[in-house]
């Protein structure tokens, strides 16, 4: 570039005054247009390899020298454009001027960098630079671009190019947000005036080193007076003294946040805030009623629940638990106490059976506290709270109470039929004192050996006992009062039999003794003991003695040893198995019981074989020779005779078993059924013969003979005497059977058959005489059947019956007449 040489100092500063002159004219321009701002600097730049542009004076240090000024580059301001413009014509950023230009258009300008050609356009003549779109600070703030000078002819650079930026400027544009909303925060109830509950912070996407767009202030919109915020920070801040969570649990907070400072025209956002009080231990448990009224029955059982009441406490989990426990009242050996792990609630439970006749009301006092104490309000207590429980006991039906829990009695074995064993007495516990009925429940003396006196209680014995056969009789006694409910108790009742002298004593052992041929004098072949069935006292003793018809024998002796045991002892020698194998050897054997008893026993002495050591080989008796007198052809004979009788005997029975012909002969029109009944044995299988019905229903015709297989048929019986003059309408059944059986009997002919017929027929004899209506048919009658009217109304129908029919067959023999 050309460097322009001044002379004086006039000529510097008319210079000076067209700069200024020309920024003035820039400044008024790019205000008029309200689209860029040229931020007026004062001084010039001269480009020198880099952006900055300095003022070089050059001063002489006498009168009349002159002043030289640096060579000068680009001439420009600082450059800024507003965002978000929406002009109807583009924004001028500012203005680009180089020294060599002369204003003749020989100069180009050309630009370069972010946005150059799309957001920023130069004029290539003047060097103005517009803005051609709406630009965003927020979402690019500055555009860094490249300015240069060349010959519009050659395109010969004549300057180099020159780096500048374009700020964008921010305008307040965006309201302020609150990123991470609704928030949620808890904080103790009763806090104090000014506790902290959380800080909320809100973002404003504004320029904050440009004016107040980003400036923010809080403040709260609602919550007032609970709650107040800190302007400049946004922490939030208990407002009230003493809020209690009971009363209140949740507040719906909301906050304002908003930019130039909270002034006028500023941009606003806001935010929920949901604060929740957390519980602390501010309330102590409290009874609803100071006194509870319960009552129980006198036949509940231990461990039956009686009633429940409950602490109320408003508090929260730990906080709102209650302990209870009695501390006082005339009912703690009573009853007792626990505590309902889900309702949390005081459960009252007998601890022993109360009796509405001994006491009738019950006393109890309970407490109720926290476990969980919060010292910081331990002022507030005490946390516990006191109450009273009234019990009243009612009276129940209650079964009698035996006087004893259970009864042992002793009866001697053998006493007779009704000894006394004991007594055993119950009583009614309620107040009607009501009287007691005694009994033994069957199952529990199946044999009945005891009986009780329903009234007294006294227990007997039904029949003789014995200790040998069972000494102990586990019984039970059951008392039912009398009146009431029918409820029983039963109590145990053990007896005893005591034992007494009564068996004698025998052989602990029935073995046979074994004694060789070849044994010799007084060798000790058995030693014997006793057992008795009765008690076994300690001082027991048996005695041992030969019996009488023994006592001289020749062949054994015995010996008491005095220890309940005898030895048995052999006083001959020579004896021989041929001669006698067994001997049999009485003794008898005493106790010394009150009274004695004693019994004989008989000990068998077996003679056997036995080598020269007395081993015992054999003792079986050896056949040595036949009996005399019979041969073999004898036995044999015997044996064929059996046999025979044997084959005799076996044909017989099966001739026996088959079915016999009936003896008489039958004509096919004279079959009938007969119905006979044997009361007695009759005469086996043969005595299958009966009379025919048909001969007593036409006694005429008895005189008629039926042929029978076992008599001759040439034999002919005479006419029965008597049966010709038997008419058929004076029939005497009774005398007609005992004229056959007389007949039967008397019958040599026939087979010894042992039977009684029984004919359906009335006799006679009865004081009350013939109810039969047999008679009516052919014999007129003038009895009176009212007198049935009398007997009841069972035979009232039977009298109406015969008055009737009587009627009839009068009517009937007038008709006949």
């Amino acid at each position: 570039m050309a460097v322009m040489k001044r002379q004086g100092l006039g000529t510097l500063r008319a210079f000076l005054l067209l700069v200024g002159i020309s920024a003035l004219c820039s400044v008024a321009l790019g205000t008029r247009r309200g689209n860029a701002s040229l931020e007026h600097r004062g001084h010039r730049l001269r480009h020198s390899g880099h952006s900055s542009l300095h003022r070089h004076r050059q001063r002489t240090g006498k009168e009349g020298q002159v002043l030289h000024r640096s060579k000068r580059g680009w001439v420009w301001n600082q450059f800024f454009v507003i965002e978000e413009y929406t002009g109807p014509d583009p924004v001028l950023v500012g203005r680009l001027h180089s020294d060599v230009d002369s204003g003749v258009g020989n100069i180009k300008y050309i630009l370069s960098g972010e946005g150059a050609g799309t957001i920023f356009v130069i004029d290539d003549k003047t060097g103005n630079i517009h803005a051609t779109k709406t630009l965003d600070r927020e979402e690019q703030a500055q555009y860094t671009l490249t300015a240069q000078a060349v010959d519009r002819d050659t395109n010969k650079p004549l300057e180099p190019p020159s780096e500048f930026i374009v700020k964008v400027q921010d305008i307040n544009d965006n309201p302020p947000e609150f990123l991470h909303g609704p928030y949620y925060a808890r904080v103790p109830e009763m806090s104090n005036v000014g506790t902290s509950v959380m800080q909320v912070t809100a973002t404003d996407a504004d320029d904050p080193t440009y004016g107040n767009s980003a400036r923010l202030v809080y403040s709260i919109l609602q919550g007032q007076p609970y709650f107040s915020v800190e302007p400049q920070t946004g922490i939030i801040r208990t407002a009230l003294p003493s809020m209690d969570r009971e009363a209140r649990q949740e507040y719906d907070v909301v906050i304002q946040a908003k930019d130039m400072g909270g002034h006028m025209g500023g941009l606003s956002g806001t935010t929920e805030v949901k604060i929740t009080l957390t519980d602390v231990n501010d309330n102590p448990p409290k009874f609803p009623q100071s006194v509870y009224s319960m009552s129980v029955s006198e036949d509940k059982v231990p461990g039956e629940e009686v009633g429940r009441l409950k602490a109320k406490d408003p508090d929260l989990g730990d906080n709102g638990m209650v302990n209870y426990r009695l501390i006082d009242g005339d009912g703690m050996s009573m009853f007792e106490m626990s505590t309902d792990s889900e309702t949390r609630e005081a459960v009252i439970k007998l601890k022993k059976p109360v009796d509405f006749e001994t006491k009738r009301s019950y006393t109890l006092k309970v407490e109720g506290s926290n476990p969980h104490i919060d010292p910081q309000y331990i002022s507030w207590g005490p946390y516990k709270d006191e109450a009273t429980i009234k019990i009243s006991v009612e009276d129940a039906d209650e079964p009698p109470v035996f006087v004893a829990p259970s009864y042992t009695f002793e009866v001697e074995e053998n006493a007779p039929e009704g000894t006394m064993v004991g007594r055993v007495h119950a009583k009614d516990t309620d107040v009607a004192n009501n009287p007691v009925r005694y009994m033994i429940p069957l199952y529990t003396d199946i044999e009945q050996f005891f009986s009780i006196n329903p009234e007294d209680g006294m227990i007997t014995t039904t029949r003789p006992l014995d200790r040998e056969a069972q000494a102990w009789h586990n019984i039970s006694a059951s008392a039912t009062e009398i009146g009431g409910h029918h409820q029983d108790t039963k109590v145990r009742v053990n007896i005893k039999v005591k034992d007494v002298n009564d068996n004698a004593p025998e052989f602990a052992t029935n073995n046979e003794v074994l004694m060789c041929e070849t044994v010799a004098p007084g060798k000790v072949i058995e030693t014997v003991s006793a057992v008795d069935k009765d008690e076994m006292a300690h001082r027991q003793h048996f005695t041992f003695s030969l019996a009488p018809e023994v006592s001289h024998n020749h062949n054994f002796s015995l010996k008491d040893n005095r220890d309940s045991t005898a030895s048995i002892y052999v006083l001959r020698k020579g004896f021989s198995r041929l001669t006698q194998d067994v001997y049999y050897l009485p003794i008898e054997i005493n106790d010394n019981g009150m009274p004695s008893m004693s019994s004989t026993n008989t000990l068998t002495i077996r003679v056997c074989s036995c080598d020269s050591r007395d081993t015992i080989l054999s003792c079986n008796v050896e056949p040595y020779v036949l009996p005399a007198g019979l041969s073999t052809g004898a036995l044999i004979a015997i044996l064929a005779c059996i046999v025979i009788l044997l084959a005799i005997v076996v044909l017989f029975v099966a001739l026996r078993r088959q079915k016999k012909e009936p003896l008489i002969v039958f004509e096919e029109e004279d079959i009938r059924e007969n119905i006979i009944t044997y009361d007695d044995e009759g005469g086996g299988e043969e005595d299958t013969e009966a009379f025919d019905i048909a001969t007593l229903q036409n006694p005429d015709g008895a005189n008629g003979f039926l042929p029978r297989k076992d008599i001759k048929p040439e034999l002919q019986f005479p006419l029965r005497p008597g049966a010709g003059h038997t008419g058929a309408n004076s029939v005497d059944v009774d005398d007609f059977i005992k004229t056959r059986i007389a007949e039967a009997d008397c019958d040599p002919t026939a087979p010894p058959y042992d039977s009684i017929q029984i004919y359906g027929y009335e006799g006679r004899g009865s004081l009350a005489g013939s109810l039969s209506s047999l008679e009516s048919v052919t014999t007129e009658s003038d009895l009176d059947y009212d007198y049935l009217q009398s007997w009841g109304p069972r035979f009232k129908k039977l009298a109406d019956l015969y008055g009737t029919k009587d009627c009839f067959v009068n009517d009937e023999d007038e008709e006949d007449s």
